[in-house]
């Protein structure tokens, strides 16, 4: 350090010797030359340090000799990196345009500027070099001789390379995976951009340039190779674009002009020459204009209206994109109905990041306020689509149209929230989220005609309550819309104002009894999810995962909470116990709060008021709902307070087990002695409850259980439901008590024992079930208990489960005869209808639940399946017969049982079950009457349709041969029984069918006719209709896959004989992954212009109409009720 700190010191000094040299050197020479020698030698004496002490000095000459070389060797270092720069310039100005393109975008600016300087020196070499740039870029070559240039045809050109596609002889960069063509779009669009930019001042306005550019560039977007069309499409959008940018520019420009020619024309002394040269200006810019305009047109005839509606879905999204973006870059042009109904049709499109870039364009369009004033008819004319688009079947979409929903109504354009008023219960959250968020704004926070201030919470709580007036009859639906709004209404924290509304007696309180029960439910979700838990239950059971600031955030929420419930939350108790739809929503509260802050705050005897009087509630009423909240809170205050707090607890705890055991006991005694056993039900449905969440260790409570069943054989089903449930609770804790790595034998042969009994009353139970039925009582209530109790009972205690453990003494399986009861339970619950379910009506208007029996009755079954616990081809056809009857919940349960069946079983294996699955579906629709045929019928085509799409992609390759014979087979069973089963090849053999290749189809043609006879076909020409129509569908199958492309209906007229006298690109030998074309649009500003003939003919038929008119008028597509339409695009003939 000591030796760097003098070398620095040295320097310091060197370099003020250096400056004195200087200061010596630029002296006036009005000294004369006389003192000349004199300031030499004082010039030589400080180079050399003479007037230094001597280590200084020899310092000083050994750190000019270093800095004199590292001068030379920094001068030579410059010397090298400047040639090696000009090597490089060199090299890059040498490169072509497409090499920039590909490998080098930072060039981009100097290489269009370079071409620039071409084009100026000598313009055919250049325009050749641009030209041939796009062929390179679509990966086909083609040398163009400039002295050709002006002979050259479009049409043949573009053949030539269509040819070399065809021939394979073309590169495709656009989807290339190599490193250095990742940016290659990238490269490719900002080269055009840089390109019409950079020349706007120059070759722009070059018609013949740009004229052929565009030719070719619109002639190459219609051609059958994808990525010709592809790299054009990018080219001719791009080009479109940049040309937006300059007209915009030259249209302010000449505003800028107007105004300042106007205010000259004003002026008293009016310059002549000035208002000349405005005038030039003005006209030189309106050509300008008008000549950019020009090319915009011919880009939106040649290339956009046509790929808008391409087969691929990228050069539709791009071109939605691109038209969004011109609207909102140069109104005054492109802001009218002309061009933003091509928006509006692409709201039907059939793909979703189609109809999702549509509503972002115009939501985009929208957020402009100077917009909306034009947009009067269109939105007039599409409104309705966009707010069906609120349910589209695509989430992303549907949230994305629930924004342009809001800012229409911000707008004043829609004026009524009532369409989505029913999204607010809708399954998912980024909906319902979405939804409560312009409910909030709109009917919540939005100020009225009265003067009340919105921003209050009292307020904002009793709009809240008029909304959920209208749900207030379903418990379930009134959490869906409390969460869908949650986020927004900071007025659901605001706990002392919900508080102070619940404990207000006065006469002046305007809340009914059914708006205090609602805002009960509100203090009880808001309390739910300002502690991060769910106030409605997911699929995805998955718990989530917070980060440090959502904890820390959560842990405040709480904190908040308790510090505003720990005194009154006894008074509401209090105030509400007896009101069995209020007071379980208040005992839950304590779950959510953090019960340390009793202790801290010194308020334990509010805590044990809050227990007791929740053990009150619990003995005070018997719904499920009260009793699970009661018993929940219990035990979780006797687990998480410490103390003399959880001493308390568990004291209120033990008490109510002993209560409940106690009047229990006392109910079986009196059994019988009654008709009304509501003591009995009541208290076991209590006992229910504590074993749900504790163990109730006695065993003379068990005896007494088997003892009611035992001896009375008139019970009520649900006193025998509930009977049996806590005997199975019963013995499930006893399994969980037993040390499975050193069992207790005594034990074991106890929980065999228990065990064994447990299964022969259900064999019973079972029995007498079904004996019911048969006589036609449908015990809904207690079939399901019983399936559920057999499926789990077999699953804790398989044997294959158990088996090489230390338990495995526990392991039994059920007989096939006992399987066969089981699922013939299982159906015979599953058959009856939802409206039929009387026993359940009591259930229901108690406690609405988020999952039907029959969910539970079909999980129970599926789940010996799934683990194989019974044979699959024991049920397993027999569960997936009824994948479309019975809702939601049990299309998603053997949805997942398809998916281990396709994961655990072979190809052969699979369509056989499937076969066997459409064979028992089918045989339920001929046994239906006549008036129940038709709907039957369709719930097995959407069975097979279900079932023939797990064979999609490249899966329907794999299994080929295992369809082929599950359609082989499933004709045979066809014609097993004609011509009563022949309509099972229209309803389950026909989706699997279209599945297979033609080859495969024309074999499967030829089996069908070989099994018939004319003659019988004639005889009953309706019972053999079914065949007929198969055969139909089949021939038509093979038709399309030969000839691709070709209609049936003829094809359309030209429109005009100039059309006619065209010369045609493409024959009709040609080949593409497109479909075919809607006719092209000639004349833009024509009304004539949409993309359906069809359309146009009836609506010209019926007179002068607008042009928004719609490309269809199929259904749209929707996620509950409504199927998407088709609006894509068709291989077009070019232009000339």
């Amino acid at each position: 350090m000591a030796s760097s700190s003098r070398r620095r010191l040295s320097r310091e000094e060197l370099e003020k010797t250096r400056l004195w040299q200087e200061v010596n050197a630029s002296s006036s020479d009005e000294e004369g030359s006389a003192q000349e020698p004199a300031q030499s030698k004082k010039r030589g004496a400080a180079a050399r340090g003479d007037g230094l002490p001597p280590k200084r000095r020899k310092r000083q000459v050994s750190l000019e000799s270093e800095s004199g070389k590292d001068s030379s060797l920094e001068q030579d270092d410059r010397g090298k990196k400047r040639k090696n720069r000009q090597s490089e310039d060199s090299s890059d100005d040498r490169q072509s345009l497409i090499d920039v393109i590909k490998h080098n975008g930072k060039l981009v600016p100097r290489a269009v500027k370079n071409w620039i300087d071409r084009y100026e020196s000598s313009q055919r070499p250049a325009t050749c070099e641009l030209i041939m740039c796009i062929f390179e870029a679509c990966g086909a070559k083609y040398n163009i001789d400039e002295d050709l240039l002006d002979e050259i045809n479009v049409d043949e050109v573009v053949l030539e390379l269509v040819s070399q596609a065809k021939a394979g002889d073309v590169e495709d960069f656009v989807t290339s995976k190599q490193k250095d063509l990742r940016g290659f779009k990238d490269n490719l669009t900002l080269f055009w951009d840089t390109f019409v930019l950079e020349c706007q001042n120059g070759p722009l306005f070059d018609e013949q340039l740009m004229e052929m550019c565009i030719n070719f560039v619109t002639a190459l977007s219609c051609t059958p190779p994808r990525h010709f069309r592809h790299v054009s499409t990018l080219i001719g959008l791009q080009l479109a674009t940049s040309f937006v940018t300059v007209a915009k520019t030259l249209s302010q420009s000449r505003e800028t002009k107007q105004r300042q020619l106007i205010a000259e024309e004003k002026k008293k002394r009016k310059d002549a020459a000035r208002i000349e040269s405005l005038n030039k200006v003005l006209s030189q810019t309106h050509d300008k204009i008008t000549k950019i305009e020009g090319m915009i047109q011919a880009i939106i005839r040649g290339l956009f209206m046509h790929r808008y509606r391409d087969v691929d879905v990228d050069f539709r999204v791009a071109c939605v994109k691109a038209i969004g973006g011109w609207v909102i870059s140069y109104p005054s042009y492109f802001l009218n109905d002309l061009y933003l109904k091509y928006i509006g049709w692409t709201l039907s499109d059939k793909n979703v990041a189609v109809r999702k870039s549509s509503i972002e364009a115009l939501r985009a369009i929208y957020e402009i306020d100077d917009n909306v004033p034009s947009m009067a008819l269109f939105t007039q004319r599409f409104s309705n689509r966009m707010i069906e688009l609120a349910d589209d079947v695509d989430i992303s979409v549907a949230v994305s149209a629930i924004g342009l929903f809001k800012q229409l109504l911000r707008h004043q354009l829609i004026k009524d929230v009532s369409p989505l008023y029913d999204l607010l219960i809708d399954e998912s959250p980024s909906i319902r989220h979405a939804v409560g968020q312009l409910v909030y704004e709109q009917m919540i926070a939005v100020p009225n005609a009265e003067g009340e201030d919105s921003d209050k919470s009292d307020v904002q709580l009793k709009r809240l309550l008029t909304i959920l007036k209208d749900f207030a009859s379903d418990p379930i639906l009134s959490d869906y819309v409390i969460d869908a709004v949650w986020e927004e209404m900071k007025a659901m924290q605001d706990w002392k104002c919900l508080i102070s509304m619940l404990l207000d007696d006065s006469e002046n309180q305007e809340l009914t009894d059914v708006d205090i029960a609602s805002l009960c439910r509100v203090l009880g979700g808001s309390a739910k999810r300002s502690v991060g838990e769910k106030l409605v239950p997911t699929i995805d059971s998955r718990k989530a995962t917070l980060t440090k600031a959502q904890k820390e955030a959560f842990e405040s929420s709480k904190k908040k909470l308790t510090t505003a419930m720990i005194k009154p939350h006894p008074k509401l108790l209090r105030k509400y116990l007896a009101d069995k739809s209020k007071v379980c929503y208040i005992v839950e509260i304590m779950q959510h709060m953090n019960l340390d802050l009793y202790s801290l705050k010194q308020q334990e005897q509010s805590c044990i008021s809050s227990l007791e009087l929740t053990r009150d509630a619990f003995f005070k009423h018997g719904d499920r709902k009260t009793l699970q909240t009661c018993v929940n809170t219990l035990v979780f205050c006797a687990s998480e307070t410490k103390a003399d707090l959880q001493d308390a607890a568990q004291r209120v705890l033990k008490e109510t087990t002993d209560e409940v055991i106690r009047k229990l006991r006392s109910a079986i005694e009196h059994a019988g002695e009654t008709e009304d056993d509501y003591s009995l039900t009541v208290n076991l449905r209590r006992l229910q409850h504590l074993q749900l969440a504790m163990p109730i260790n006695n065993e003379e409570l068990y005896k007494d259980l088997l003892t009611l069943l035992e001896d009375f054989s008139d019970l009520e089903d649900e006193a025998v439901q509930l009977d049996l449930t806590n005997i199975f609770l019963y013995v499930i804790w006893y399994l969980k008590s037993i040390d499975h790595d050193n069992p207790d034998e005594n034990q074991l042969t106890s929980l065999i024992t228990k065990r064994s009994t447990l299964y022969k009353h259900l064999e019973t139970q079972m029995d007498n079930v079904i004996s019911s039925f048969s006589d036609g009582q449908t015990k809904s209530l207690l079939s399901s208990t019983i399936c559920t109790i057999f499926s789990d009972l077999c699953s804790l205690f398989s044997k294959e489960k158990l088996s090489s453990t230390k338990i495995e003494r526990l392991g039994f399986s059920p007989s096939s005869e006992r399987l066969e009861k089981f699922w013939e339970l299982c159906e015979l619950r599953l058959s009856v209808p939802d409206s039929d379910d009387d026993d359940m009506e009591v259930e229901r208007e108690e406690e609405a639940d988020y999952f039907s029996q029959k969910d539970i009755v079909i999980t129970s079954a599926a789940k010996l399946v799934a683990h194989e616990m019974i044979p699959k081809d024991f049920i397993g056809s027999e569960i997936i017969s009824h994948y479309v009857l019975h809702g939601k919940g049990v299309e998603e349960t053997i949805k997942q049982l398809i998916l281990v069946f396709k994961k655990n079983m072979k190809s052969q294996e699979l369509c056989s079950l499937y076969l066997d699955a459409m064979k028992k579906a089918y045989s339920r629709h001929l046994e239906d009457d006549e008036e129940a045929k038709p709907k039957s019928f369709e719930l097995c085509k959407e069975l097979a349709n279900r079932l023939s799409a797990t064979f999609s992609g490249f899966a329907r390759n794999i299994h080929r041969p295992s369809i082929l014979k599950l359609v082989r087979n499933g004709v045979e069973h066809a014609f097993e029984d004609t011509p009563t089963q022949l309509s099972f090849l229209e309803a389950c053999v026909l989706p699997f069918l279209q599945r297979l290749a033609a080859a495969d189809i024309r074999d499967i043609i030829e089996n069908v006719q070989s099994r018939v006879n004319d003659d019988d076909v004639d005889q009953d020409p309706t019972g053999w209709r079914p065949y007929q129509t198969f055969l139909e569908h089949l021939q038509e199958r093979v038709s399309k896959t030969e000839a691709p492309g070709k209609h049936d209906q003829p094809p359309r007229p030209p429109r005009n004989a100039k059309t006619n006298n065209k010369k045609k690109l493409f024959g009709d030998e040609s080949e593409s992954d497109e479909e075919q074309p809607s006719e092209s649009e000639d004349q833009i500003e024509d009304d004539d212009d949409t993309p359906l003939y069809q359309v146009r003919q009836k609506l010209k038929q019926k007179g002068p109409t607008t042009v928004l008119s719609p490309p269809s008028s199929s259904q749209h597509s929707m996620r509950t009720r409504k199927k998407a339409t088709v609006l894509t695009g068709t291989e077009e003939d070019l232009p000339v």
